[in-house]
């Protein structure tokens, strides 16, 4: 039995139990009460006890958790007031990431893994235009044409788009107008520096799941005070790391710690306009990515933020202050407050309006899975830095990392683009199917599997690149290609 992690303490110490962590949490108050501190604290125990950490840093506090804390008044007054006996100064094992490899490691994903749905989202197309797109994907896929990267996809557009009326009678009415405003929103997305996140070699999420060599769990720091900026892509790429790590990990039930702890910061852009068909997918994952082993914590300053069917399966909490200054204010108070189970000793709604700074009202599962009663507490201090780490520190975390070396240099092998190039070239004439393939085959997502165990590329770049190209161009081997829960890649295929 893996020990309980001591995060507060109010009248009694308050443990969050491993062996529940993948039963999700959330961790939610104003602006400056704490919660980035409480994060840090959170992600310090799951690496005590060899779990690894993702967690974005939106304002570059989180990277401090690389090394030890120092000495000052206000931690060794909460020491003392906490009464923590052999508390010490460490830091913790970290790797460094960043979408535009500036800050960390190039964290990169190829257009087909990203898939027509989140792909949609993130162009803000609306339900016609999504439907060509989708179609786009499915012409792709059915030629084995690889869209790795934005020009991929571009081509495609531009290719299907001069032959629609090819592929009318297998796929359907596509509409110029719609191609139009799919190449106008890549135009859009390329100034918002997306084209260095699209490309290989691709994040093996393998990589996200290390411990160091004293049993540590990593914690994966993705810096995103860059990325923030454009919300709509912030909020896409971890929706799309998310349900990447429910469709590549196996099932494992309920472990006696999670396999990864995963922090969603800012959760309120991720539902923020997001389409039904895709919020219920996302439930659908949050829902079933504990039995992956996976625990999902949304940290947001509003539990309103969070529709009711996610935030019902959020079942460890901590409640930082809420501000009530106006009627929609006092009305998440007394949501915040009906979350909790009822503690007779202590007026929730009241509380959550007084609480200090690094105060909380926490609630985490008993053994049983029972939330336990909620309490009035303290949050324990950090034994890392609190607050940014310099630059030339994060310089020799990069240098030093199990990673070193393996995202740096982007690859742009033969794919959509330079086929449909030498296609164009040669004037080959437009075909429906690949060589070999019947071109009458049944709609992509009748092959959709509800859960799907499927093997991502190693890392070596070489059998990277050499799974990556089965994969995608199965078609022409004979197989078909299959998408998962939001569209994207599964690794699996399925035989004719």
């Amino acid at each position: 039995m893996v020990e309980p992690l001591l995060i507060a303490q109010g009248a009694s110490p308050l443990y969050l139990l491993p062996q529940m962590a993948n039963r999700h949490g959330l961790v939610a108050g104003a602006t400056g009460t704490g919660k980035t501190v409480t994060l840090q604290v959170m992600a310090e125990a799951f690496s005590r006890i060899g779990v690894p950490v993702f967690a974005a840093d939106i304002k570059g506090d989180l990277s401090g958790i690389s090394q030890p804390g120092a000495d000052n008044p206000k931690i060794a007054e909460r020491v003392k007031k906490l009464k923590l006996q052999n508390f010490s100064f460490a830091g913790c094992p970290v790797t460094c990431w960043d979408v535009f490899g500036e800050q960390g490691h190039p964290v990169r994903a190829t257009i087909s893994e990203m898939g027509p749905l989140l792909m949609a989202r993130l162009l803000n197309l609306n339900d016609t235009q999504e439907g060509v797109l989708t179609l786009v994907f499915k012409i792709a896929d059915d030629q084995g044409l690889l869209l790795l990267d934005l020009k991929d996809l571009q081509s495609m557009l531009q290719y299907v788009g001069d032959h629609a009326r090819d592929f009318q009678t297998q796929y359907g009415n596509i509409s110029a107008a719609s191609i139009g405003a799919i190449q106008r929103g890549l135009l859009a997305l390329q100034q918002q520096g997306a084209e260095k996140f699209f490309g290989e070699p691709a994040l093996n999420l393998d990589d996200l799941l290390q411990t160091d060599a004293q049993g540590h769990g990593i914690v994966n720091i993705l810096a995103a005070d860059k990325l923030y900026q454009s919300p709509k892509v912030y909020a896409t790429f971890l929706l799309w790391l998310l349900t990447s790590l429910f469709e590549h990990l196996p099932e494992v039930g309920d472990p006696e710690k999670p396999k990864l702890v995963f922090f969603f910061d800012e959760a309120h852009l991720l539902f923020s306009d997001l389409p039904k068909i895709i919020e219920d997918k996302v439930v659908q994952v949050v829902r079933l990515i504990r039995s992956k082993g996976v625990g999902v914590f949304f940290v947001t300053q509003n539990p309103l933020d969070i529709p009711q069917t996610v935030l019902g399966q959020l079942s460890n909490r901590v409640q930082h202050a809420l501000r009530a200054f106006t009627p929609q204010d006092q009305k998440a108070v007394k949501a915040a407050a009906e979350t909790f189970r009822t503690n007779p000793n202590l007026d929730v709604a009241k509380a959550i309006t007084e609480l200090a700074v690094g105060e909380a009202l926490v609630s985490f599962l008993d053994e049983k899975g029972t939330p336990g009663m909620v309490e009035r507490a303290l949050v324990c201090p950090p034994h890392s830095q609190i607050g940014p780490i310099t630059p030339e520190q994060r310089q020799q975390l990069i240098k030093n990392s199990v990673v070193a070396g393996v995202y740096e240099n982007a690859v742009d092998r033969e794919s959509a683009f330079e086929i449909l190039r030498d296609r164009a070239a040669r004037g080959a004439p437009a075909t429906t199917a690949a060589p070999g393939q019947t071109p009458a085959s049944p709609p992509w997502w009748e092959n959709i599997p509800g859960m799907s165990n499927h093997g991502r590329r190693g890392d070596n770049l070489a059998d990277a690149m050499a799974k990556s190209a089965a994969r995608a161009m199965g078609s022409s081997l004979g197989r078909q290609i299959v998408r998962g829960v939001l569209g994207s890649l599964l690794g699996s295929t399925k035989k004719r």
